[in-house]
């Protein structure tokens, strides 16, 4: 029998009438060449649920599974090797003293991964910020990578604080994933990294038949980089019928969804959350206005429900860690419980939509207890 988890009655929610109206300017097309050179690259799987599809009432739905991304088990690595490689590329054009740089970031876990490891097969150092609630295992993996790690006893949003204030010193630089004002240029080299995920979606859902693209992608947002990036590439491309962009986000770190209500960026005190990745108060200033125009929709979902997501995938044979899981979740909630049919009607699906779930992490990226099990 297919699962029937329970659904919030209204769960915390807010659509924009018109998104799919607004349009940006799209990622350089040079960024998948880029990936597509590097070292063991080869694109993630995109795995067809036909289970899930009848359980969600559309026609199809697909995972983009990252589990598995060069060789690190989330995508972050997209977003690093290219900002990395053009801050490296501008260091040696102005004729900067070489010599190795100091790559200073903060983390929920994927991220500074992801930063430790390039700098380790870049021939440089690497120095991460961890704030409260990260896995010990996931610590230890940043250490592997041959980063020095400094714990902090606060939340994401200090651990950001205390990186930027480290960057300052001779020979370092912030690598961050999140942007504020005056610091946003490497932020946006991440975010067009990203872009290489959603040019493979592309790719692989035309191969599958589906060459007009999906009806609605569900993205798991943390400060709403990569989410920046789904936008980017949607929107700005001049598609005839561009998708629907629902955010999911944590109940106990909803910051977009609180954006979206206000109508303005804000931040808002973090919680607990096994969405370890997603744990985080502030929208970054570089994606918020994109969020703003281009997000659909966003939806806030408890610990309970991703558990049971990231058990429902694992039954049909995909990995994902609580953060991944959070894209099923979110499909869920907006399309179970009171008021359902008016947010399908929102995101414009109905029995032949094409939904596309990006699960951003396997289970091993961030070994946090799924409470809810």
């Amino acid at each position: 029998m297919p699962e029937n988890p329970s659904a919030p009655a209204t769960p915390p929610w807010s659509s924009r009438p018109g998104a799919r109206t607004w349009r940006c300017a799209p990622a350089p097309a040079e960024v998948r060449d880029f990936h597509a050179a590097l070292p063991g690259y080869a694109p993630t799987p995109l795995i067809e649920l036909p289970a899930l599809a009848g359980e969600s009432g559309v026609g199809r739905v697909f995972v983009k599974d990252e589990s598995c991304r060069l060789g690190l088990p989330a995508f972050k690595a997209l977003g690093v090797t290219w900002a990395v490689h053009r801050l490296l590329a501008e260091r040696a054009a102005s004729g900067t003293e070489p010599g190795p740089v100091t790559l200073v970031t903060a983390t929920d876990g994927n991220h500074g991964r992801a930063v430790a490891r390039t700098a380790r097969l870049c021939g440089q150092r690497a120095h991460v910020f961890v704030p409260r609630g990260v896995h010990p295992r996931a610590v230890a993996a940043i250490v592997a990578e041959g980063a020095e790690v400094t714990r902090v006893p606060g939340p994401y949003d200090e651990a950001v604080r205390r990186a930027a204030g480290a960057a300052v010193a001779r020979d370092a630089v912030l690598v961050q994933d999140s942007a504020w004002p005056g610091y946003e240029r490497i932020p946006g080299w991440i975010v067009e990294g990203y872009s290489t995920l959603c040019a493979e979606i592309d790719e692989q859902l035309a191969a599958t038949g589906v060459r007009a693209g999906p009806d609605l992608v569900s993205v798991p947002v943390g400060v709403g980089s990569l989410a920046q990036a789904v936008v980017t590439h949607y929107r700005g491309r001049g598609l005839e019928c561009p998708p629907a962009l629902l955010a999911v986000e944590p109940e106990a770190a909803a910051c977009v969804l609180a954006s979206l209500v206000r109508g303005a960026a804000v931040s808002v005190t973090t919680g607990e959350t096994a969405m370890a990745g997603l744990n985080c108060g502030t929208p970054s200033s570089l994606a918020w206005p994109v969020l703003h125009g281009g997000l659909d929709a966003a939806v806030a979902v408890p610990d309970s429900a991703a558990a049971r997501a990231a058990d429902r995938l694992s039954a049909l044979g995909v990995s994902s860690g609580p953060c991944g899981a959070a894209a099923l979740a979110g499909l869920r909630a907006v399309l179970g419980g009171a008021g359902a049919d008016e947010r399908r009607t929102a995101l414009g699906l109905d029995a032949a939509s094409v939904v596309v779930l990006l699960s951003t992490e396997g289970p091993s990226a961030n070994p946090h207890p799924l409470s809810g099990r």
